[in-house]
């Protein structure tokens, strides 16, 4: 009876190293995870110019894929949030009033946070960004 305890101990040893790199290569054929980072706060500020003060906010996310880049654009999350204010900070009411200047405003706001991601880390990093809310008071 003890040996066959111990045969059965030394045999579990033995397979769950190769439980463990069967595992890992199965992970390895996996795609890579896409994830979202909000920017949390939302960002708020003055928007345009005139005598009268005109105010925007957003909720924004970024589609990363896999953890690396998440955990890199997380890093730079001042640098994005500084790049977006400044950004919608230009805008005027004729660039905010409608769907399509929205669009516009996405598309150019991806190339400045892919632009500044890529000065910093050498590669683009986000695939998408993504309006969640975008609220304008003219």
């Amino acid at each position: 009876m003890i040996q066959v305890k111990r045969l059965t101990a030394l045999l579990l040893a033995l397979t769950l190293p190769l439980l463990a790199v069967a595992e890992e290569e199965t992970k390895e054929g996996e795609a890579p995870k896409v994830a979202y980072i909000d920017l949390v706060p939302s960002l708020v500020g003055n928007y345009g110019a005139g005598p009268r003060l005109k105010y925007f906010k957003a909720d924004i996310s970024l589609k990363v894929t896999g953890t690396e880049a998440q955990d890199k654009v997380t890093r730079h999350e001042p640098l994005i949030r500084n790049q977006l204010v400044m950004l919608f900070s230009q805008q005027t009411d004729d660039t905010l009033g409608s769907s399509e200047a929205k669009e516009k405003l996405r598309q150019e706001a991806l190339k400045q946070v892919q632009q500044a991601l890529n000065g910093e880390e050498g590669a683009a990093l986000v695939d998408d960004l993504l309006f969640n809310n975008l609220i304008v008071q003219p």
